[in-house]
C-alpha cells in the first residue's frame, strides 16, 4: 500500500493555505475584528481547529448547501455535526418557527405541539414516556442523575473515547494499565474521574461484565456505534448482549442516539430492535433549533416517581427554565413530521451509501491504506486499511497533519466536512450531483497525495 511522503504533504499543504488566503479575504477581514472581542476569535473555541488560517464565515445557508462571506457556496456535508442534518432551514421547520414566534417562545407550561412530538418519539423509538430538555448534553446529564437516584448507586459506565456532548463523566478514557484517567484536554474536572466513571472498551463484553461486576453502577450510557473518534460499529449480537448484562446487574441501560440517528427514523434502536431503559437524542431532531430529550420505559418512570417529591421537584437539578419551551416543540413537531420521515430516510442512506462507494474507489485506485465506514447516511474514512473494533484502535489511526490538508483541500474545492475527524453527512436537500462533485474532488486529492 502507498505511504504518504510527509515532505510532499508539508509542500501542498503550503499550496492549500495559501489558496485559503487569496479565496477568503472577507473573512480574513471579519476574523482580524473578530479576536479583538472574542478568544481566539470565534463565538465557541473549538470553532478555532477547522483547517486554514482562520475559520469562514458564512453568510447565509440553504438546503444542502451554504455561502460564505466571499461569495464562495459549498457543499455542505458537516451539516452542524449532526445539528443541520436536516438542511438548512428546512421549509416545514421555517414555517412553524415563524408560526410559533408570533404564538409565544415559552412560558414554562406545556403546548399541544409537546403531546404530538412525544408521541412521535415513541413511535420511532419504543419507548412510552418522554422528557425535553434544551441539548443533548442536558438530557444525558438528567437521566444520570435519575439513574443514581433510583438505583442508589455512583458509578456510570461509558465507553472509550465516546461522545455524549459535555458531560463531565464522559470525558474519561483507560491510561496504558487500564485505569480510568480523564482524557487530554479534559478542562477542569472537578472531580478524579475514577470516582465518578468506569470506562471499558467497544466490544468488549468480558470487560463490560468486570465492570458492571463491582455492584456500584448506576448506568451504562453509550452509543449504539462510536461516532466521534471515527466510526466503530458494533459486533453482531454486542448491543443484546450489553442490555442483557445491565439487566443481570441492575444497570440503567441509556443509549444516545444523537448522532446514529443516521442509520433511519427510529435510530439503531429500531433497526436492531433494541430495548433500552432509557434513550436520549438531540440536535437533529429540531432542524437546527436547539433542543433535546429522552425517553423512558414506564417502570424506570414509576421508581423516579417514587423517590421525588413534588414540593422539592423544581430543586433537583433536572431541567431549566428553557426546557420543553413552546419554539423548539413546534420546531420538533414539523421535522420529526414532515423533513426527517421515513420517506426521506430512504433517500439519506442510498446517498450515504453512494458517498462511501465513491471514498472507497479513489482509495482502492491509488491503493491508501485508509478504511471507510458506513452509518446509513453518515460516511467516514480513517487512515488504516481495516475497521476499527473499539475507541483506541480508531484514535490510533489518527493522523493530524494528514486531517488538516484533507480538510483544507477539499474546503478550498468546495466542499465542508466534519471538522474534527473525516466524516460525511448526507441531508435530505442532498443531491446526487452533490454526492459525484465530491467523488471527483476526493479522487483529484488521493492523486495528489500520491503523485510525489
Amino acid at each position: 500500500m502507498f505511504t504518504i511522503n510527509r515532505d510532499h504533504l508539508k509542500k501542498v499543504m503550503k499550496i492549500e493555505e495559501e489558496r485559503f488566503l487569496e479565496l477568503h479575504p472577507k473573512s480574513g477581514e471579519l476574523f482580524k475584528a473578530a479576536k479583538e472581542v472574542m478568544p481566539g476569535g470565534v463565538p465557541m473555541s473549538w470553532m478555532a481547529k477547522w483547517p486554514g488560517a482562520y475559520p469562514l464565515f458564512v453568510d447565509s445557508a440553504q438546503g444542502a448547501h451554504f455561502t460564505d462571506v466571499d461569495g464562495h457556496e459549498y457543499v455542505d456535508l458537516c451539516l452542524g455535526d449532526t445539528g443541520s442534518m436536516t438542511g438548512h432551514s428546512p421549509a416545514p421547520t421555517v414555517e412553524a418557527i415563524h408560526a410559533q414566534l408570533k404564538r409565544g417562545l415559552t412560558a414554562m407550561l406545556p403546548t399541544e405541539d409537546a403531546v404530538t412530538v412525544a408521541a412521535e418519539l415513541s413511535r420511532r423509538f419504543g419507548l412510552p414516556l418522554w422528557q425535553f430538555t434544551v441539548t443533548a448534553t442536558d438530557a444525558n446529564r438528567h437521566v444520570i442523575r435519575y439513574s443514581r437516584l433510583i438505583t442508589e448507586r455512583s458509578k456510570i459506565i461509558v465507553i472509550d473515547k465516546c461522545y455524549h456532548g459535555s458531560v463531565d463523566e464522559t470525558f474519561a478514557t483507560l491510561d496504558e494499565n487500564g485505569k480510568t484517567i480523564k482524557r487530554p484536554g479534559n478542562l477542569g474536572a472537578p472531580v478524579d474521574l475514577a470516582e465518578t466513571t468506569r470506562v471499558v472498551e467497544f466490544n468488549d463484553l468480558a470487560a463490560m461484565e468486570a465492570a458492571l461486576a463491582h455492584g456500584d453502577v448506576a448506568a451504562i450510557l453509550m452509543e449504539p456505534a462510536m461516532t466521534n473518534i471515527g466510526i466503530v460499529l458494533p459486533d453482531e449480537g454486542y448491543l443484546e448482549a450489553v442490555g442483557e448484562l445491565a439487566k443481570k446487574y441492575g444497570a440503567v441501560w441509556i443509549i444516545d442516539e444523537t448522532h446514529t440517528i443516521s442509520v433511519g427514523p427510529g435510530g439503531m434502536t429500531a433497526l436492531h430492535g433494541l430495548k433500552p431503559d432509557v434513550l436520549t437524542i438531540g440536535k437533529a431532531i429540531a432542524g437546527g433549533i436547539p433542543t433535546g430529550t429522552f425517553g423512558m420505559r414506564s417502570e424506570i418512570a414509576d421508581r423516579i416517581r417514587a423517590k421525588v417529591e413534588r414540593e422539592l421537584i423544581d430543586t433537583g437539578g433536572i431541567g431549566s427554565t428553557l426546557a420543553g419551551n413552546a419554539l423548539s416543540l413546534a420546531a420538533m413537531r414539523a421535522t420529526l413530521t414532515q423533513v426527517l420521515t421515513d420517506e426521506a430516510f430512504e433517500r439519506m442512506v442510498s446517498l450515504g451509501t453512494q458517498w462511501c462507494d465513491g471514498v472507497d474507489a479513489a482509495i482502492k485506485e491509488f491503493d491508501l491504506p485508509w478504511y471507510c465506514s458506513r452509518l446509513g447516511a453518515r460516511g467516514e474514512y480513517l487512515f488504516q486499511p481495516n475497521a476499527p473494533r473499539t475507541g483506541k484502535e480508531a484514535a490510533d489511526a489518527g493522523d493530524f497533519e494528514l486531517e488538516q490538508y484533507v480538510h483544507l483541500r477539499l474546503l478550498n474545492d468546495g466542499f465542508l466536512i466534519t471538522p474534527f475527524h473525516n466524516m460525511a453527512l448526507v441531508s435530505p436537500e442532498t443531491t446526487a450531483a452533490d454526492i459525484d462533485a465530491h467523488t471527483q474532488a476526493f479522487r483529484a486529492m488521493c492523486a495528489e497525495l500520491v503523485s510525489a
